[in-house]
């Protein structure tokens, strides 16, 4: 018991000083990645093409929102191009396989 009026102000001390921190002001990152960030009027359907129209809508709004600088989205479309022709082509699995190969690379969930 002779700790205690010594512990007591040492303890009070370290708690206060955890109410004068200032908050974080660093920025809020988004713990669900650049996808979350879809758009309620994303496409919706099944098959190639509503795929690569998704993907192309996700790009599109994380270019304007900034979540993705302009070289890196300028490769991705050239990657959702192709996925495009393949579509076209009536070679639906190598379009979706060129998505999901493309959201890989790039750190989209698939």
């Amino acid at each position: 018991m002779r700790f205690l009026p010594l512990v007591a102000p040492a303890i009070a001390v370290v708690l206060l000083a955890g109410c004068n921190s200032s908050p974080q002001t660093g920025p809020v990152v988004d713990p669900a990645g650049p996808a979350a960030q879809q758009s309620a009027a994303s496409p919706a359907g099944s098959g190639c093409g509503a795929a690569i129209a998704r993907y192309r809508s996700v790009m599109e709004n994380d270019l304007k929102t900034g979540h993705v600088n302009q070289s890196v989205y300028n490769q991705i479309q050239g990657e959702i191009s192709e996925a495009d022709t393949a579509c076209a082509a009536g070679q639906d699995g190598r379009a979706l396989s060129l998505v999901r190969a493309s959201k890989s690379r790039h750190g989209y969930p698939g």
